[in-house]
């Protein structure tokens, strides 16, 4: 029996190729491994031709503080410079639906979709879509935006995402910081 990506419960295709769900299994990976490594649990895999070709997870806090270094932007990061031309051809899969950062690195890689595992209505940029600069309005309509996907798995990840925020920011404003 299949489930709603076609796949069988091992995540895959019945001609052995991975589906969704195995991807979105390897961005929670990513997500898990971002929380033990003290950054926030939001991970992201890119996908070429049924494989894994970038990894990346949320680094904004460690190794050092960097607000950049979202899963999405260290996952595109870590794809190989000789598979740089194909990002038309690659699906990323993401625990949580990308900021207008992420979103904005997507589109300008032009890379062909997008699935993500919970949404987030605090920061997602799909709520932005129509408001979008002409520059970006052609890319956004071109991705295939997908999600949420699964939120049984990604939504705990999110909520923990949130605790940790607040986290932070209530030390942060215990130690007379802002």
């Amino acid at each position: 029996m299949t489930g709603p990506d076609g796949c069988f419960g091992d995540g895959r295709f019945g001609d052995g190729r991975l589906g969704d769900g195995a991807f979105l299994a390897a961005a929670i990976e990513q997500a898990r491994l971002a929380e033990s490594s003290g950054n926030l649990p939001v991970g992201a895999v890119v996908v070429l031709e049924g494989r894994i070709v970038g990894r990346g997870h949320n680094q904004v806090y460690r190794p050092r503080h960097d607000p950049t270094r979202h899963a999405e932007i260290v996952a595109l990061s870590a794809i190989p410079e000789e598979l740089r031309d194909r990002f038309r051809e690659m699906t990323v899969y993401t625990t949580l639906e990308p900021c207008v950062m992420c979103a904005g690195a997507l589109f300008l890689h032009h890379v062909r979709r997008v699935v993500f595992g919970s949404s987030d209505e605090r920061a997602g940029a799909e709520s932005l879509f129509g408001r979008l600069p002409r520059t970006f309005q052609g890319e956004a309509e071109r991705v295939a935006w997908e999600g949420p996907v699964a939120p049984d798995e990604c939504d705990p990840l999110r909520e923990r995402l949130f605790e940790l925020v607040a986290e932070r920011r209530e030390g942060r404003r215990g130690s007379g910081g802002r």
